[in-house]
């Protein structure tokens, strides 16, 4: 975009601050606006009006505005990149490393993914006021640094994929289990355009391995979809989803790469090993079929990358189905201070207790869990198992 429109412009100068102040416009009104049909003609476009009221507020390049406002360019556009898909491109230009990480993500699901700035708090477990911050800071970056709209070089690719992943595999959780009180409690448009950004992502970086782990994390997920949520509304929980239903394209395609990954010898990284329990989870044709001894045995490697409280969490549901609920309990509950405000680490505790037939103390961390819970179906399911304690 900036070549052509200096080449239209006859300056480097002007064409680079145009693009700039298109982009920032973009990172002011997407949000509100929604993200137009094709981002790159809107920015293209913004771009030679800026252009043009630059050079209209300049009045020695009199010459240079009349050329501008006679000016009609039917050309194609430029190429922007190894691949031609906008939001690939705007991916990459919110990640960029002149961001914090926690800016870029939030930056990048507030524009690319369309999520509100109370979704990506919850996603984030921090306020609202906070996130709404992080965001505007990002914006006033992205402006002040004239970070240009384009998918890096191959040699630049290495700064950003970490927060690219990031992003894409939340984007993609809060489409499988949407935050929101006013959506659907599963919003297939956010995960199916997930997977298509990871598929096309894995186009430009075919032999990283955390992108090909991402994509069979996703894939495998997604395949449990049809049986997430029950006809009368409420989630359905794994053990007791009908396994019939899952999409076994889907399952095949995320097997395959998992073994692929296996089969290269490297060492595996955090969506990898993700991906590794999930086929776990997918190989058993009944839940008692699960090899829990292996989804504990992937979560402690897990663990040694990604020492997160909510990594410890899901261990912990793991360990209770091989060593009881007494004992995940005695680890869940060593992360009250870290996870008191996460409705699952409430759900948890609540499901443990009530194998222990601690009932009065699980109805209260039901109570916590639904409190915190914005999903729908989750939000009812929780409330079935409480009101079955009775």
């Amino acid at each position: 975009m900036v070549a052509s429109l200096a080449k239209r412009f006859g300056d480097l100068d002007i064409a680079e601050e145009a693009a700039a102040e298109a982009f920032a416009t973009a990172v002011e009104r997407w949000p509100a606006d929604g993200v137009p049909p094709n981002p790159g003609a809107w920015l293209t476009t913004t771009a030679n009006r800026k252009a043009i009221d630059r050079i209209r507020r300049e009045h020695k390049r009199t010459d240079k505005q009349r050329e501008a406002l006679m000016l009609t360019d039917d050309s194609p556009p430029e190429p922007l990149g190894a691949i031609d898909d906008d939001r690939v491109r705007l991916i990459f230009t919110c990640c960029h490393p002149a961001l914090a990480m926690e800016a870029r993500m939030a930056l990048t699901l507030r524009l690319v993914g369309g999520l509100t700035v109370p979704e990506i708090a919850r996603g984030f477990l921090v306020s609202e006021s906070t996130m709404g911050q992080r965001i505007t800071r990002a914006k006033g970056k992205i402006a002040a640094a004239g970070i240009p709209y384009r998918v890096p070089s191959a040699s630049d690719l290495p700064a950003r994929i970490t927060g690219v992943l990031a992003v894409l595999f939340l984007v993609f959780n809060e489409g499988y289990l949407a935050t929101g009180p006013d959506t659907d409690p599963v919003r297939h448009d956010l995960t199916a355009e997930a997977i298509r950004l990871t598929r096309l992502i894995r186009e430009l970086l075919p032999d990283d391995g955390e992108v090909a782990g991402l994509l069979a994390l996703m894939l495998l997920t997604e395949a449990r979809r049809p049986a997430r949520v029950s006809a009368a509304g409420e989630l359905v929980p794994l053990g007791e989803q009908d396994r019939d239903a899952w999409d076994a394209e889907l399952i095949a395609e995320g097997h395959r790469l998992v073994r692929e990954r296996l089969d290269s010898g490297a060492a595996p990284g955090r969506y990898q090993l993700l991906a590794a329990i999930n086929a776990v989870h997918t190989d058993a044709r009944d839940a008692r079929d699960t090899d829990w001894s292996q989804v504990v045995a992937l979560y402690d490697q897990l663990v040694r990358l990604d020492p997160s409280p909510i990594v410890a969490l899901n261990r912990a549901i793991a360990v209770a189905e091989l060593d009881g609920a007494d004992v995940a309990l005695a680890i869940i509950d060593r992360l009250t201070d870290a996870l008191n405000g996460y409705h699952a680490f409430h759900a948890t505790r609540a499901e443990l207790l009530r194998r222990l037939e601690r009932r009065a103390e699980s109805r209260a961390a039901y109570d916590r869990a639904i409190a915190l819970a914005g999903n729908t179906a989750e939000t009812a399911y929780l409330s079935h198992r409480r009101d079955e304690l009775g």
